[in-house]
């Protein structure tokens, strides 16, 4: 945890969470089954403040530290839940991470038909930033549909919908990446994220969305991972992002709204 994290009392369950160890609802499961000792005594409650950096915290006998801080890119295959685990037993992004590693948890979602980019990290202050609207990174998608896209689709894209139940959803831009007989490729950007955005925005205008692949955040690309491959952001990747969201934060702030970092 960082300092800010650590002089701040958080759920004996978020702090196992923080800690890297397992999922929070993991955690609350074990708190329950008296396998987790707080100062030395059995604690059975999940909410119970914890200062990590003053509190003893132990799973089974085992100290629970700290570990690394850990950014990790995934090639998120189709088909596959952005969840820790599901209850209609499907297949979850969970089954193509390295065990060694520490617990993680994504930031943002990425739909169980949808693939491409999904970053997971154990820091979840960062994670935050990552998904706040002050700091919100540009996120660029390639885009099957079941149609030959025109201009007036392009610029419907970009203008935006209504959809039924009052939601405005538009795209930052759209350019036709390549076209075949009966579909086209597209590259759509949004500079906002609301819940199956793209696919409910071309539902609207009629167009059914064959494939969605997130191939970047910010100035982070997927680029050639292989599907269900996952790696470690670089240095220069995560410096990248950082300067990023500083800038994004620093032009919403002269537009006259608040900064948070």
């Amino acid at each position: 945890m960082t300092p800010a994290d650590s002089s701040r009392r958080v759920g004996l369950a978020r702090a196992l969470s923080k800690l890297g160890y397992c999922s929070r609802s993991r955690a609350c499961a074990l708190i329950r089954a008296g396998r987790v000792t707080l100062n030395g005594g059995i604690c059975r409650n999940p909410e119970a403040p914890v200062r990590a950096e003053r509190d003893r915290i132990e799973v089974n006998g085992g100290e629970v530290a700290a570990h690394a801080k850990v950014y990790l890119m995934l090639n998120k295959p189709r088909g596959a839940v952005t969840t820790a685990s599901d209850e209609k037993g499907r297949e979850t992004v969970y089954a193509y991470l390295d065990e060694s590693i520490p617990w993680l948890v994504p930031v943002g979602r990425l739909d169980k038909a949808s693939e491409g980019l999904l970053l997971l990290t154990n820091d979840s202050e960062w994670a935050a930033r990552v998904l706040a609207p002050r700091t919100h990174l540009d996120k660029t998608y390639h885009v099957q549909i079941a149609a030959i896209a025109d201009a007036a689709l392009l610029a419907s894209i970009a203008a935006g919908v209504r959809t039924g139940d009052g939601v405005f959803l538009r795209a930052k831009s759209a350019r036709i990446l390549r076209s075949g007989d009966k579909n086209t490729w597209l590259e759509i950007v949004l500079d906002e994220g609301k819940n199956r955005h793209i696919r409910r925005m071309l539902a609207q205008l009629g167009v059914e969305v064959l494939r969605l692949l997130r191939v970047a955040i910010g100035p982070l690309r997927l680029g050639d991972l292989p599907k269900g491959a996952s790696r470690p952001l670089t240095d220069v990747e995560k410096s990248d992002l950082d300067r990023a969201m500083r800038q994004q934060a620093a032009v919403r702030n002269r537009a006259g709204a608040p900064l948070h970092l």
